[in-house]
């Protein structure tokens, strides 16, 4: 009996899933990712950081990713940035139209600049821009250590992970974005209140910026 029930169910489960393609309708949950296929990692680094999210200085630990953003009727942007584990600062960012190699070593390229004397271990996932040679080339050049999350472990990135969940929920998804301009904007001026405005319990009740000035 339970197994006739079973099979009635998933039969019923397949006629609304024909009915809802037909009617064009999607489910907001649970929606199958479309899978990629992944190119040949250039170079790999281990997981030096191992979770180790503290830091004891600024500039000793960085962190990288890209994440996307979408405004108007369908179009996309990326936001690459490096968030210092010292402070949760973020050093640098670039958003921009494309997610590609571009993208990622202007932003590196900032961050080094800012602290040019300093050569800081910096940790990101094993997306193709930060296993290029082009990447690795920036980094010796600087003198730093790379490492890398192992696959499918976003949790090793978790810090990078937690900044694009709060300037999401803060900033984005409350709000509609019409222009490129109008998402630019919205994100620079958000970066800057993050750096210097927002306070955080684990900075003792103090900004970022004003942290790392008492480090200073």
């Amino acid at each position: 009996m339970n197994l006739r029930r079973k099979l009635k169910q998933g039969l019923n489960q397949k006629r609304i899933y024909r009915l809802m393609k037909l009617a064009g309708l999607k489910s907001v949950i649970r929606q199958k990712k479309k899978r990629f296929k992944s190119a040949t990692a250039q170079h790999v680094a281990e997981n030096v950081l191992n979770r180790e999210f503290t830091a004891t200085k600024p500039n000793e630990k960085w962190v990288t990713d890209v994440t996307e953003f979408k405004y108007g009727p369908s179009k996309k942007a990326y936001l690459s940035a490096v968030l210092d584990l010292y402070d949760g600062s973020i050093v640098s960012y670039v958003l921009g139209h494309s997610n590609n190699n571009q993208l990622v070593f202007k932003t590196l390229n900032q961050a080094i600049a800012s602290s040019p004397d300093t050569h800081p271990l910096i940790h990101s996932d094993r997306g193709f821009q930060y296993t290029s040679h082009g990447f690795k080339r920036i980094i010796d050049k600087a003198k730093m250590t790379h490492s890398m999350s192992r696959i499918g472990r976003c949790i090793d990135n978790g810090p990078m992970e937690s900044f694009w969940g709060t300037i999401k929920c803060e900033k984005y998804y409350l709000h509609k974005y019409d222009t490129f301009e109008e998402l630019s904007k919205t994100v620079e001026e958000y970066i800057q209140f993050y750096n210097n405005e927002r306070l955080q319990k684990r900075l003792n009740g103090l900004s970022p910026m004003e942290y790392r000035a008492k480090a200073a």
